[in-house]
């Protein structure tokens, strides 16, 4: 079963992508933070990352710099969960190192589905 790892800290968010990632037969485990996200991920090794950009104690970006510092944290596939998609935005979380991306206010589950398809 793939592992896929939710940092997010908006609980309705939460709520829908665990019921549809476990419907689709993902096994989730849910951090509301980036300090605590990072040392998830050292724990279960995800498959996938789904990681939203603010987020209280270390945001997203920050998340993303401190994967890039660590060799067993920087091949773990990112996709970006956030309220913005403003091009300086997705230019940065493309430098480093974000597979892909989804707008908040635009996505639907599928499309989440889809683009972890399309990762792993």
């Amino acid at each position: 079963m793939k592992k896929i790892l939710l940092i997010e800290d908006e609980e309705i968010l939460i709520n829908l992508l665990n019921k549809k990632l476990i419907q689709e037969g993902y096994e989730v485990f849910i951090t509301r933070n980036g300090v605590d996200g990072l040392a998830k991920m050292r724990e279960i090794k995800p498959d996938l990352i789904l990681l939203d950009i603010i987020m209280p104690k270390m945001g997203g970006l920050e998340v993303m710099e401190e994967m890039q510092k660590d060799e067993e944290l920087k091949n773990f596939p990112v996709i970006i969960i956030s309220n913005s998609g403003q091009p300086v935005e997705i230019d940065r979380i493309k430098k480093l190192g974000a597979r892909d991306w989804l707008i908040k206010t635009e996505f639907n589950p599928q499309e989440v589905i889809d683009k972890i398809k399309k990762q792993i």
